[in-house]
């Protein structure tokens, strides 16, 4: 009983931070710097890090998109194996995301976001680099492959989702005003309970918990409502966007790495019995797409879930620094 009140404190004390709408206090791994722009009529602030090689350089970049319920921040493992195999590393927060602006009205597109970063990787001096999304990242990351094929060296999916399309399979459609009044009632347990049973197969470690704590804390802070709106506005994007009636059109060299224990799929708590219980495989989603993708690669990691860069760090990132010196 002792054990487990103090398991349910110390999850309760990760949730009782609270940040600002584009999460100040909360500690990024490596200075954030801002590139301001002008978008839809707005002034916008996208946050970065720009990590030099801590090894000997190689002259390559490595451009790491994070996904929904991710941020920049959530790369540290990454951002720090990368750069001490000589890359430079660079990973941005998107617009709607983290340290970036929320803007009180904003067209989301895969199109606007890829465009949006290919401004600041232009303002920074990067012209070719290693495109790496994760979830929603990986979304992102192809359509940016698909608009900028020259500008991407190789594209490397890890646990992308978009793979199907939710909608033409039966799952209801959210509207944008039913997102943000789920979105108002985020808080860290729901964020807990829901990573648990989708992203780790019903596992957790405590590593987890900091990253909890960073998007609760975000969701909970002053900007709550325009942080909720934001969110809203982007999960319409990814349901009503989906990158995989595209998958052939890829160009660049492709790496698929799979965790395929994962089941994350958006709209899947609403989605009818028996719709539920074929989207959001994985295991036949990964095998899938590596079929739709011109010589794309598939590297499967058995039993990992949604966050395998997270969840086994070792494997992840030796297994991703083999593809990449292909």
């Amino acid at each position: 009983m002792r054990i487990l009140l103090t398991a349910a404190l110390l999850a309760g004390s990760a949730s009782a931070a609270t940040y600002g709408p584009q999460l100040e206090g909360f500690a990024y791994p490596h200075t954030i710097q801002r590139y301001s722009f002008a978008s839809q009529g707005l002034n916008l602030q996208m946050a970065y890090m720009d990590v030099a090689p801590s090894g000997t350089a190689n002259g390559k970049t490595a451009v790491l998109l994070h996904g929904k319920n991710f941020c920049g921040a959530t790369w540290e493992q990454t951002i720090t194996e990368l750069s001490k195999a000589g890359y430079r590393v660079v990973a941005p927060d998107q617009i709607g995301f983290c340290a970036s602006s929320k803007p009180e009205h904003y067209q989301y597109t895969f199109q606007q976001l890829a465009a949006n970063t290919a401004g600041l990787l232009k303002n920074i001096g990067v012209q070719q680099a290693v495109f790496i999304g994760h979830s929603t990242g990986g979304m992102l990351a192809t359509r940016y492959a698909l608009m900028y094929p020259d500008a991407v060296s190789r594209l490397v999916l890890v646990n992308p989702i978009g793979l199907e399309d939710w909608k033409a399979l039966g799952v209801p459609g959210p509207s944008v005003d039913q997102w943000y009044a789920r979105e108002l009632k985020l808080s860290a347990d729901s964020v807990r309970a829901y990573e648990r049973a989708t992203y780790y197969g019903g596992s957790w470690k405590p590593e987890y918990e900091k990253w909890v704590d960073m998007l609760a804390g975000l969701n909970n802070g002053p900007g709550k409502k325009v942080v909720a709106w934001n969110s809203a506005l982007i999960y319409d994007m990814i349901f009503t966007q989906p990158v995989v009636y595209e998958f052939p059109l890829l160009k660049v060299p492709t790496t698929l790495l799979i965790g395929d224990a994962d089941t994350t799929a958006i709209g899947k708590d609403v989605a009818p019995p028996e719709v539920k219980a074929r989207i959001g495989r994985y295991d036949v989603l990964g095998k899938e797409a590596a079929k739709k993708i011109p010589q794309a690669r598939l590297v499967e990691f058995k039993g990992m879930g949604h966050a395998p860069q997270m969840e086994d760090p070792v494997v992840f990132h030796r297994t991703l620094l083999e593809e990449l010196n292909r």
